[in-house]
């Protein structure tokens, strides 16, 4: 039976992690195009105003047209990350956004790109088994050619993700027949690798991951095998963090 911690945002297996999502990781969350009919419903039913629904009067004013609710945009945006992100991921809640930005009108028929990028990660402080992702999520208008236009949309938030649950040892395992007297484990041998140690790739997924030097990747794996996650570090030229009080904000629409 699949444990909650280890379940994805929509219910299944997860199969990315905490320790999956490092700084400097990109996702793609595919390709949406904004239909007029479910626009103008959204906007009539939770953001009536003139230029989000009154057709006559949106083309006479400098907007040139409707346009789209900006929520509706971010509504959008939530449902492509759930899809390509959140379904294969250990999700947990959301503690909140730091930045909404809309950055150009959207209309019907457009087609956006979407994306989310990892911008800094560290275990939560108060949610133990837990760690704290933050991520900004951006939408480019796409045109004909299908190359970015106008970015639209920019979103700063944080997510919590479990950590990779530790693997039971098997019984009967070399390790076991170590333990019992039995021949020494692999770990013990000159070059050995230490027993339990995660050797692992994240799960595929349409990500493009960092590159890592020697060194970098010796420091990674050192800290994996000491605490079961990855302290990940912060791109250069990304504002710090607030410390992780967890409060309950503004949440993204989970």
């Amino acid at each position: 039976m699949t444990t909650p911690d280890t379940r994805s945002g929509t219910g299944a297996p997860a199969e990315l992690f905490f320790e999956d999502l490092v700084p400097g990781l990109t996702v793609d969350l595919g390709t949406v195009t904004v239909d007029g009919d479910e626009m103008l419903a959204f906007a009539r039913r939770f953001d009536p105003q003139w230029y989000h629904v009154d057709s006559a009067l949106a083309a006479a004013s400098r907007h040139g047209g409707v346009i789209a609710s900006g929520f509706y945009t971010v509504s959008l945006f939530m449902r492509a990350y759930v899809d390509h992100l959140l379904s294969r991921a250990a999700a947990d809640a959301s503690p909140g956004l730091e930045e909404l930005r809309w950055l150009a009108p959207v209309r019907a028929g457009d087609r956006l790109a979407v994306r989310v990028d990892v911008m800094g990660a560290r275990p939560s402080t108060a949610r133990p088994g837990l760690g704290t992702v933050s991520l900004t999520g951006t939408m480019l208008r796409l045109g004909p050619d299908n190359r970015p236009e106008q970015e639209v949309m920019r979103t700063r938030f944080r997510g919590w993700f479990a950590l990779r649950p530790a693997e039971p040892m098997p019984e009967g395992s070399p390790t076991e027949a170590g333990r019992s007297g039995g021949s020494p484990t692999d770990a013990s041998q000159p070059g050995g690798s230490p027993a339990g140690t995660d050797q692992r790739e994240g799960g595929a997924v349409a990500i493009s991951r960092p590159e890592r030097g020697p060194s970098e990747r010796g420091t990674a794996e050192t800290s994996q095998s000491a605490g079961g996650s990855a302290q990940a570090g912060r791109s250069e030229g990304v504002p710090a963090q607030r410390p992780d009080s967890d409060r309950p904000g503004t949440k993204t629409p989970h």
